[in-house]
């Protein structure tokens, strides 16, 4: 569906370069806009980080006239505030050392930091999904309309393609269609879908997980409520679906364009 042309998000989208064209289309509109803050934050790093990396010598001043730089180039990409605040302390931290400000090469060694540094924000470890006893349990989490139900769906098509036996079962009986989307969902792709109660989400993701290990499936996979907002409802319903099918993966989707506000989601799931 696209975006209405005079909504705040069209308009959010063309002020930021977006083509009319695009703008008017969530999916493209997405994409580009992604694509140009990255290529924005991209050329502001590379521009203060080069002008570092060729200085024979530093000091803790222009260290942190470089670091000052990065903050302002990570909060216009939207990076929440205290990630770019500890972000850059880290990096500082690092780059005063003794080790570093002794070396030859000290703007190089600050580049590498710098480098070092993203790679562990961005993620350093092993995120792939982990595999128990059959069938393993993921699941998936997040506020309404953040987009569980299709991501579901396209990780059951996945990991079918990675030779996995998935299934989907519907605990969202909170949105209206929730179940008959993911069973709409679920005929495309020819994924079975699981839709055996619709008063209480805890007893469908057990009848769902009970009916998924009876058929030998592999993954099962649980598409659960969201809300507008964090609240104790909505953890407490989490809670006791989790407690009864014990996941092996719990995953928290988010909305693309949701921006600083998902550090605060995430500290909330978390």
């Amino acid at each position: 569906m696209p975006f209405r042309r005079s909504g705040t998000r069209y308009r959010e989208l063309r002020s930021a370069g977006i083509p009319e064209a695009a703008a008017s289309r969530p999916v493209e509109a997405t994409r580009l806009h992604f694509l140009a803050v990255f290529d924005t934050l991209s050329d502001k790093l590379q521009a203060t980080l080069g002008g570092l990396g060729r200085s024979g010598s530093l000091d803790e001043e222009a260290v942190s006239r470089a670091m000052r730089e990065i903050r302002l180039a990570l909060l216009e990409a939207d990076v929440n505030l205290e990630v770019a605040r500890d972000f850059t302390a880290s990096v500082k931290e690092r780059a005063l050392g003794q080790d570093v400000l002794k070396s030859l090469t000290p703007g190089q060694q600050v580049v590498k930091i710098v480098h070092e540094e993203l790679t562990t924000l961005m993620g350093s470890g092993d995120s792939r999904l982990a595999f128990g006893k059959p069938p393993t349990v993921i699941l998936l989490a997040g506020l309404q309309g953040s987009g569980k139900t299709t991501a579901a769906a396209k990780l059951a098509l996945l990991l079918r393609k990675d030779g996995k036996r998935p299934g989907l079962v519907a605990c969202d009986l909170q949105r209206p269609a929730a179940v008959d989307q993911l069973e709409q969902l679920g005929r495309q792709i020819q994924i079975p879908v699981f839709a055996l109660d619709r008063g209480d989400p805890v007893k469908a993701a057990k009848l769902g997980l009970d009916a998924a290990r009876k058929d030998g499936l592999e993954v099962v996979i649980l598409d659960t409520a969201g809300r507008l907002h964090v609240d104790a409802e909505l953890m407490d319903e989490l809670e006791r679906v989790a407690t009864e099918t014990k996941p092996t993966n719990v995953l928290l989707v988010l909305d693309a364009m949701t921006g600083q506000e998902a550090v605060n989601v995430a500290v909330a799931f978390q």
